[in-house]
């Protein structure tokens, strides 16, 4: 659990300094699949990548991403964070999300958030 726990640091300090593309290639399987609450899930690193580029290049100001906590276990990391960002669409955000991760021989192969609306 060590080696998870310092994987996931590493993936949450990359996000903190803006670089989330880069923790993602970085640190999600080829086969990843994510979903965001109950919406159907995204299947495949590149699906996933076209996701994210497209979440993160409508994001007009990026203020603060803050794991406010973590919890490792057996092959299965969860994250709590607090965003504040500004989309393009849907104006300020600021809000806390959870995201549970699913890892497989160091890399995540499904991650699941969870936050209001």
């Amino acid at each position: 659990m060590v080696k998870l726990l310092e994987k996931l640091s590493d993936l949450n300090d990359l996000v903190i300094q803006g670089k989330a593309m880069e923790a993602f290639e970085k640190y999600y399987h080829e086969d990843v699949v994510m979903q965001e609450n109950d919406n159907a899930p995204t299947v495949g690193k590149d699906a996933n990548r076209k996701r994210e580029e497209e979440f993160f290049s409508s994001v007009t100001s990026f203020r603060s991403a803050k794991p406010l906590k973590v919890t490792v276990g057996e092959d299965v990391t969860m994250v709590q964070w607090q965003y504040d960002y500004t989309h393009k669409e849907w104006g300020e955000r600021n809000y806390t999300q959870v995201s549970v991760q699913e890892w497989k021989n160091g890399k995540i192969v499904k991650e699941q958030f969870f936050y209001g609306n």
